[in-house]
């Protein structure tokens, strides 16, 4: 009994240890991490509010459901036109200055991706990947790019040369991981001046596809099973859920939870009072594409666009996580012809293009196949005749 005593107060008394450590290192380190750069910083509007859909709890599911049977996933684009190397349209301005500026918004940490939410001077707030190792920041330039050229829809991505932050944290996100572990976050960040910034260099800037975010009940989201209950009679058609099915696998998309599509209300001022007008399926987090390693040629390379090609049977199955929410489909020749027309109508200039201006060169050092831009765009041109050479798809 004495000797079980013991034991239990030595391992306490580590725990202790342990515990004051983390503590004693955490907030030196902390303190390391306050910015250093000083200037009165520009005037910030309040926070816009961003447009919620709420609608009584007891029709939530049921409107939610209409929403994705009205769905659309596709509008027609002039893919010869689409300027991949370019930041989307920024009517604002907000996003275009050579520095960008906008003040810290205190949140939790969350996921892996070091990111922080900013508040821009007119009260719009983004979202900012930063981190000369993320991958995300590349993977989501480049897919977002391509889907939109394409005609699918996607989140906006800002490639930002140089970003002014102030109130941030040399590392807002690992400092904020850390302070929320011990419940010290708080505290310490009303230690960071107002007046007090860091810069961050070749950040990605995301705003949100436009449009009210449907969710019912905590459900956010849809699976791609989901795609199978679409009316093609008020909403996507056959041949355009087939076509988002073989863009998806273009770029490798297997990290294909529901959270990770977005189904969004185009509908002016919808606040889920009456049935969505103009719902709109997305793909909303494409960060883990071209892989399914992040940005991983040889991983790409080897990522099949067909299951089985003589019967037009797509599959994720080879991806982590056994595909997903992504069922084994058979895909038909409208869709697979609707998404090749789009694909062919790509010059080598724009391929080009699309992987330059995402930085793949910058993320891989150079290093390697994976560092030449040339080589990203042959290998797309390899998927693209994967889908559109070959026998009819059978009906």
């Amino acid at each position: 009994m004495a000797g079980a005593l013991l034991r239990c107060l030595n391992v306490k008394r580590r725990l202790w240890l342990i515990t004051g450590a983390y503590v004693a290192l955490t907030f030196p380190v902390a303190f390391w991490l306050l910015p250093t750069g000083r200037e009165a910083p520009p005037a910030f509007s309040s926070a816009r509010a961003e447009p919620e859909w709420k609608p009584d709890a007891a029709r939530a599911g049921e409107l939610r459901t209409l929403a994705l049977r009205h769905a659309r996933v596709w509008n027609p684009t002039d893919v010869a036109t689409f300027d991949f190397a370019a930041n989307p349209p920024d009517p604002s301005g907000q996003l275009s200055t050579p520095l960008v500026k906008c003040r810290y918004v205190a949140e939790s940490a969350h996921g892996t991706t070091p990111k922080f939410a900013c508040l821009l001077p007119d009260g719009e707030v983004v979202k900012v990947k930063y981190g000369a190792l993320t991958a995300e920041i590349h993977a989501e330039l480049a897919a977002t790019r391509l889907l939109r050229g394409l005609g699918f829809g996607a989140d906006h991505m800002f490639l930002v040369p140089r970003l002014r932050c102030y109130g941030c944290m040399r590392t807002p996100f690992y400092t904020v991981l850390a302070l929320d572990f011990v419940h010290m976050r708080n505290a310490v960040l009303r230690t960071v001046p107002p007046d007090s910034y860091t810069d961050f260099e070749w950040v990605a800037v995301e705003r949100r596809f436009n449009g009210t975010p449907i969710e019912a009940n905590g459900r956010s989201g849809w699976t791609w099973f989901e795609l199978d209950d679409i009316d093609s009679s008020r909403g996507a058609s056959r041949d355009e859920r087939d076509a988002l099915r073989l863009a998806a696998l273009l770029i490798a998309h297997w990290d294909n939870k529901a959270e990770n599509q977005r189904l969004t209300c185009l509908t002016p001022g919808s606040t889920g009072s009456a049935p969505c007008d103009q719902p709109f399926a997305l793909i909303n987090d494409v960060g883990a594409t071209f892989g399914p390693n992040k940005i991983d040629l040889d991983g790409w390379s080897n990522a099949p666009i067909w299951a089985d090609r003589s019967h037009c049977i797509v599959s994720m199955k080879s991806f982590p996580y056994d595909g997903g929410t992504f069922r084994d489909t058979t895909i038909s020749e409208a869709g697979r012809q609707l998404i090749a027309r789009q694909l062919l109508a790509l010059t080598d200039r724009q391929m080009t293009a699309l992987f330059t201006a995402a930085r793949f060169s910058e993320f891989h050092q150079h290093h390697g196949r994976g560092g030449e831009p040339d080589a990203w765009a042959e290998m797309l041109r390899r998927k693209i005749r994967d889908i559109a050479d070959g026998d009819p798809c059978p009906q």
